[in-house]
């Protein structure tokens, strides 16, 4: 039964963590570990934004979780309410990760569930990416005529095109009522004028 739970956890798309109250780390699947820099040896019993290279990790001398900024991560809320018995599902959180000395955003929605093996409380965390989605309701350039998107390279591209090359969603086509309406009878008038 292990080793069917140990391939179920790292068959989760998500990366999924197991912490402790002090939000330590004491296990991650493998979606988890391509957020992680360091071997998996490094990365247990580190705190979740010192082993994630959480920007605000050390600008307090007790580090992750004890500077100002971490009043307000969600990670460590989350965590905190699930070790009261109160699950968190799907909040959103912004992170500040340092990737090869550039800081980055990730977006990502955070679920917190409380439970107890041996004796011993935990967390399983799970960060859901949703950069991309997030990306997608920042403001995006559209002529008001055409309805053309104008891309990051400053390309004018039809809204199918951005959809299916930045989401990989491709779309479909009919008339919603007003159009079809208006061309049901621009298609009328054009018949009886060849009459």
């Amino acid at each position: 039964m292990n080793d069917l739970l140990a391939r179920a956890f790292d068959a989760m798309p998500s990366p999924v963590f197991v912490v402790d109250e002090d939000v330590r780390i004491h296990e991650y699947n493998i979606a988890a570990a391509a957020l992680l820099t360091d071997e998996k040896a490094v990365v247990l019993r580190k705190r979740g934004g010192e082993a994630l290279h959480c920007l605000q990790h050390n600008n307090a001398e007790e580090g992750c979780g004890q500077a100002a900024a971490c009043m307000d991560c969600v990670v460590r809320n989350s965590v905190d309410k699930a070790f009261q018995g109160n699950s968190v599902v799907r909040s959103r959180q912004k992170m500040e990760l340092v990737r090869e000395e550039k800081v980055i955003e990730a977006h990502v929605l955070v679920t917190a569930s409380p439970f107890v093996f041996h004796d011993s409380h935990y967390v399983i965390l799970v960060l859901e990416d949703i950069s991309e989605l997030v990306e997608l309701q920042e403001i995006i350039p559209i002529c008001s005529v055409c309805k053309q998107i104008r891309t990051d390279k400053n390309y004018w591209v039809q809204v199918e095109s951005y959809l299916k090359d930045h989401l990989d969603i491709d779309c479909t086509h009919g008339l919603c009522p007003s159009c079809r309406d208006s061309y049901l009878d621009e298609l009328s008038t054009l018949k009886q004028r060849k009459q």
